[in-house]
């Protein structure tokens, strides 16, 4: 997967950037999907790819939380209702949904990162993420990501 860091971005008007991520889209509070922005999807773009992935998770790749494909070759709002109107994938768990924040208590803190990939082709099915990005790498033509952070220190 090439390089490439130029106009695409990742943001959001309920997570700042590395900013703490309010616990009504956790797990344990509510699962709130957050709202993500992504914009300057660049030319030649046929579909965008969204990924959530801590990997501050106690496990050997980390743990995913949201896997999103079929997002389309422009600037896009991604709303609570995102896993009904795009083509969700597995995250870590094996659901097909956003499964928010709950690292383990006393476990620090924990990055989450929001992954957009702009992509020259369309993903078929619905891979996991080690998948998607074995498969799918080749065809990113950018990418970039919003990093929000969480922490379970009750």
């Amino acid at each position: 997967m090439p390089l490439n860091i130029k106009d695409l971005t990742v943001s959001s008007p309920d997570i700042a950037p590395l900013g703490p991520i309010d616990p009504r889209f956790t797990l344990e509070d509510g699962n709130q999907v957050p709202r993500i922005s992504i914009t300057g999807v660049p030319e030649g773009t046929v579909e965008v790819a969204l990924i959530c992935h801590d990997p501050d998770a106690p496990l050997p790749n980390g743990f995913t939380h949201w896997v999103l494909y079929g997002l389309p070759a422009h600037d896009v709002e991604l709303g609570p209702d995102a896993d009904a109107v795009y083509r969700p994938g597995p995250n870590g768990a094996g659901l097909t949904r956003w499964a928010g924040p709950q690292p383990p208590a006393r476990h620090g803190l924990h990055h989450y990162y929001f992954w957009a990939y702009a992509l020259d082709t369309v993903v078929e099915g619905t891979p996991n993420r080690e998948e998607f990005l074995a498969t799918y790498g080749e065809n990113v033509i950018e990418q970039n990501r919003l990093v929000g952070v969480f922490s379970n220190e009750g």
